[in-house]
């Protein structure tokens, strides 16, 4: 009879899990801070601790992520540069947002400038329709990709355009999550 060719389910342990778990809640509360800064969802994802996978904490954040208010959209996007602008700071989240934005910036050539100063104007159209930053969660993505997204989403109302907000809020500390524990794996 032919072996299987089914994978074996990996039975390592995941160190960087563990790492997180073994956390003080403040500990981990901090930690939590630079995928998400919103108070309650990082009470509520460290209250949840310790988790037993990955799928378990993911699952959780997301969940809580979902609860996002519009006045804690606010205060998230305060934290947030605009797309093209650096964050400052040498601390992880401003170096993962440095990180999330390297592929709208790394065009030189003319036809890329041409889409990221067209895409500063919509930027500046985005800002006073709706009063807030454009936030998207940038990473891996290019200058037109980002260009064409925001130009769909000016046709937003107030409403559509804080739903659209929140899955990329979500979008964003899916992502942190999975880099801060490989970070620590």
């Amino acid at each position: 009879m032919p072996e299987s060719t089914s994978a074996e389910p990996d039975t390592r342990p995941d160190q960087g899990l563990e790492r997180l778990n073994a956390l003080s809640e403040e500990e981990l509360r901090t930690e939590l801070a630079q995928c998400l800064d919103i108070e309650r969802w990082v009470r509520a994802v460290a209250a949840a601790a310790p988790y037993a996978d990955r799928s378990a904490l993911l699952d959780t954040a997301d969940a809580h992520a979902r609860l996002i208010t519009a006045d804690e959209t606010a205060s998230a996007l305060a934290r947030h540069p605009r797309i093209g602008e650096k964050a400052a700071g040498a601390d992880t989240e401003a170096a993962w947002s440095r990180g999330e934005q390297s592929a709208f910036a790394s065009g030189t050539d003319d036809a890329a400038v041409r889409v990221q100063r067209i895409f500063r104007y919509a930027q500046r159209e985005y800002e006073e329709r709706f009063g807030q930053i454009y936030l998207v969660c940038a990473s891996g993505r290019g200058p037109a990709d980002l260009l064409a997204d925001l130009v769909g989403r000016l046709a937003n109302d107030r409403g559509a355009e804080l739903a659209a907000v929140g899955r990329e809020l979500r979008g964003i500390a899916a992502l942190r999550l999975v880099k801060l524990l490989e970070a620590t794996a």
